[in-house]
């Protein structure tokens, strides 16, 4: 059985201080806005709507906790890069990720979450430098993969894996679709992978 399974909403919140004390193992979410961050949680977790989704980008404002029988939490983070949203809102944002990426102990793992017509962006290349120093493994969902014929996933994936390896950083990928419920297996070993680490560390 999946260990995403059973997932519930445990809170929502504008500061960190109003995070839940860092008992357990948490692994965030993150992307650029409408990269269909919230639609790869809900598939992950067997869900239809645990994860808001919007077609409007840059509603998700808060960072909302979702938390698993185990005892692990994945954390959905606010987008980033949409440029309609005010600066001051933006700004927010941005403290709000560093504080919480940089600082939260109990963070295991990122999945950076990207659409795979548009890999790499340079908001994702500078959240990929920002975060690797950390020390801790990134995991890379190419979603919308669906809307790519076979030859650019293939094509998409190679290019994508060459560029991260030059990054020098524990970072893997993979193709992801929430629509076709592809990819789910290979995301699920990846991030179970980080889990189990954390447990022998302990």
């Amino acid at each position: 059985m999946s260990v995403f399974r059973h997932a519930a909403f445990e809170i929502s919140v504008a500061k960190p201080d109003g995070l839940p004390p860092p008992d357990a193992p948490e692994i965030a979410f993150v992307g650029r806005s409408n990269a269909g961050k919230s639609s790869a949680i809900n598939t992950l977790v067997g869900h239809t709507r645990l994860a808001y989704v919007s077609k409007t980008p840059g509603r998700t404002q808060l960072i909302n906790l979702f938390r698993l029988k185990n005892g692990v939490a994945l954390v959905d983070l606010p987008g980033y890069g949409f440029a309609q949203v005010p600066l001051a809102v933006r700004l927010q944002w941005q403290g709000l990720l560093e504080h919480y990426l940089i600082r939260r102990p109990n963070l295991v793992g990122l999945v950076l979450i990207m659409d795979a017509r548009r890999p790499l962006t340079e908001l994702d290349r500078k959240m990929i430098d920002w975060f690797a120093p950390t020390g801790r493994p990134i995991h890379c969902l190419l979603t919308k993969s669906d809307k790519l014929t076979r030859q650019e996933q293939a094509k998409t994936l190679r290019e994508t894996r060459s560029a991260l390896a030059e990054q020098g950083a524990q970072i893997t990928v993979q193709l992801f679709s929430s629509l076709k419920k592809t990819g789910i297996d290979e995301a699920e070993a990846a991030i179970a992978s980080w889990l189990r680490r954390e447990e022998s560390v302990a």
